[in-house]
């Protein structure tokens, strides 16, 4: 596979994005996935995600979505809490992220989704509220709550929330509070609930405890179950 460097405009801000794609060549171009970044920015995570996804034939674009290195906790948590609590500035930066990743050469713009963990779980659900045209969004144990929900008839995308029922930072009201809002918006939509999972589930690195932060843990089980779950959704929807 092929991996290359790509930046992209924002609001008058630079970002960066890791952009991984497969070295066959094909007459057709591929469906894209866009890999969005957890709190910890773009990281090793997400870069083996989109080693993963290109193995399997995508293009994968991971966006930086901070366009900083956050030098404290309390930085980096000031700059999510600003993105969260402005829904319209979050989904323009995935917006130009998105037409960065529509305009590369061998990316089919009718074949699009997204995915995204923790934060990017999260983000991708904005995506698929501000009513993108892309055909899936996948979150993985991200936040499911929204200050502006979905509108009826918005989302394009078919959506998929996995999380953990024990995940302390999403709620059994969250869950329902979601289903409610997809119901609403008329979207085509699934939540995975997996049992004794806590937050994090798909991060391998959590395994060491110099890594491990409370109500996170990595889930073996759940890891690979909602990762075949994803494949299953962009085997219906991108193939």
């Amino acid at each position: 596979m092929t991996e290359h460097r790509i930046e992209f405009a924002s609001a008058g801000q630079t970002f960066t994005g890791f952009l991984c794609e497969p070295d066959t060549e094909l007459a057709e171009r591929r469906a894209g996935v866009m890999v969005l970044h957890g709190g910890a920015g773009l990281g090793a995570h997400e870069r083996d995600r989109a080693r993963r996804l290109a193995e399997l034939g995508y293009v994968a674009f991971v966006p930086d979505l901070f366009g900083e290195i956050f030098q404290s906790r309390e930085r980096g948590m000031e700059v999510i809490k600003r993105l969260v609590g402005d829904p319209p500035a979050l989904r323009k930066r995935l917006a130009d992220a998105l037409g960065c990743m529509v305009s590369l050469s061998g990316v089919d713009a009718a074949r699009l989704a997204a995915i995204g963990f923790c934060f990017g779980g999260l983000a991708a659900l904005e995506l698929a509220r501000s009513g993108a045209a892309m055909r899936a969004v996948v979150s993985f144990h991200g936040g499911l709550t929204a200050q502006a929900p979905a509108e009826p008839g918005t989302v394009k995308a078919r959506v998929l929330a996995c999380t953990g029922a024990a995940d302390p930072f999403v709620t059994r009201e969250h869950r329902t509070a979601f289903e409610d809002e997809m119901t609403r918006a008329g979207a085509d939509w699934q939540l995975h609930v997996y049992g004794n999972t806590l937050h994090g589930f798909t991060e391998r690195h959590l395994v060491d405890p110099k890594a491990q932060r409370p109500g996170s843990q990595y889930h073996e089980a759940s890891d690979h179950r909602s990762w075949g779950a994803m494949r299953a959704l962009f085997a219906e929807c991108l193939a």
